[in-house]
């Protein structure tokens, strides 16, 4: 019995050893047999990039880094290049990962990950480093501009990689420009332009360029709002919608320009105002106390700046104190000036109409009496001559009640 147990024991110790060899041997034939695994890195310029090399089995090689200009920076735990932006991170026979901070463009290429079998086995990373763009500057515009000017936009931002995309924006609304884009060593510098021609609607406009790029959680923007100088335009607006006598009336000149007009000029009639006492200017009102009939007229005012001049005109008709009103404003069609030919027409027509009337009248009135008298005289119109016309009138005579004719 002892010397079976004996025996066991002795089996059960061979066969560890023999397991044992085997597995040294597939470790050693994996190690040979296998390649370094590696990841492609992308970062953004001025930031840090890991790389990372592994291997699942390895009987005490060495791994190796190096850069794409085939320099070793590190082998095992031993640094090899003295560049004080690379440092180790973790080291062992599985594993090899080293830092480089603070990226710039001149870091991005092919970089190479070396297990030191026989033979040597090696695997690549490709680092990609993102130019972040420079922040955009419009350039191209002068203040202020002058209405009918023909302008040119150009926002410029360099540094990108890849090239940066460029949006304008007209307010809220984008607007179309042309790109330009242009290779500065491993960066690019794009340039977008609008060019356009300038009126008052553009006058405090904010048009906006907008820089987005894969580097930029947020776009870059830069804005540059319009001064565009125009001439003036005036419009009268009132306080009164019926004007009536012993009331007061409120113009005032609004005057849309830019600059602004200093100074409002008010006239009534293509002259002066005749009554200072009671039309009071100041600044762009005009105020007439106490209203009535004599100030009826056309009301002007008129404004000018470098850029050139204009007018407006108000038409007040001043109504009795009694009166009840129109549905609408009187003097608001006055603005445009009465319709002087319309009610000439009408005028024309109805004293057109009422003469021929008359005159059809008269003519029917006049036939109608011209034949009663021939029928009269009918007897007459046979005689040979004078001295029996006579005896037939006297002949008829007798029968003229039968021939009179009454008009009720």
């Amino acid at each position: 019995m002892m010397v079976k147990q004996h025996l066991i024991f002795i089996l059960y110790g061979l066969c560890a050893d023999v397991l044992k060899v085997a597995e040294m041997k597939n470790r050693a034939k994996g190690s040979q047999g296998q390649f370094p695994i590696t990841q492609n890195v992308t970062v953004v310029e001025g930031t840090s990039a890991n790389m990372t090399c592994r291997v699942d089995f390895n009987d005490n090689t060495s791994l190796q880094w190096s850069n794409p200009a085939q320099q070793t920076l590190f082998f095992g735990d031993k640094k090899a290049l003295r560049d004080h932006r690379i440092e180790l991170v973790r080291a062992s026979w599985q594993e090899l990962t080293i830092r480089i901070s603070d990226v710039s463009l001149s870091d991005e290429g092919q970089y190479t990950c070396s297990l030191f079998t026989m033979p040597v086995k090696t695997t690549k990373a490709f680092l990609t480093v993102l130019g972040v763009p420079g922040r955009p500057e419009i350039t191209g515009f002068t203040k202020p501009a002058m209405e009918r000017d023909v302008i040119t936009l150009t926002c410029t931002t360099s540094g990108s990689k890849p090239a940066a995309n460029i949006r304008w924006f007209r307010n809220d609304k984008e607007v179309q420009g042309m790109t330009l884009v242009n290779a500065t060593g491993k960066s690019f510098t794009v340039k977008s332009s609008l060019q356009f021609k300038v009126d008052q609607r553009d006058d405090g406009v904010a048009y906006t360029c907008s820089v987005e790029h894969v580097a930029l959680s947020n776009p870059y923007m830069t804005t540059e709002v319009l001064e565009v100088h125009y001439a003036p335009h005036l419009e009268i607006t009132h306080s009164l919608i019926i004007p009536q006598e012993g009331q007061y009336l409120k113009l005032e000149c609004v005057s849309i320009g830019n600059p602004i007009p200093e100074s409002v000029l008010w006239s009534k009639d293509g002259g002066e105002l005749p009554d200072i006492d009671r039309m009071i200017v100041e600044g762009q009102e005009l105020t007439i106390t106490t209203l009535n009939k004599t100030d009826n007229g056309t009301y002007r005012c008129e404004a000018s700046n470098h850029l050139g001049s204009s007018s407006a005109e108000y038409v007040l008709f001043v109504y009795a104190k009694d009166y009840p009103g129109p549905t609408t404003d009187p003097n608001a069609l006055g603005q445009h000036g009465p319709d002087h030919a319309l009610i000439g027409g009408v005028v024309a027509v109805v004293v057109f109409i009422t003469l021929c009337l008359i005159i059809v009248l008269g003519r029917y009135l006049a036939r109608h009496k011209g034949t009663y008298l021939t029928h009269e005289a009918k007897g007459a119109e046979d005689a040979p001559d004078a001295d029996t016309a006579i005896i037939n009138a006297e002949g008829n005579h007798v029968h003229a009640e039968e021939k009179k004719e009454y008009f009720i």
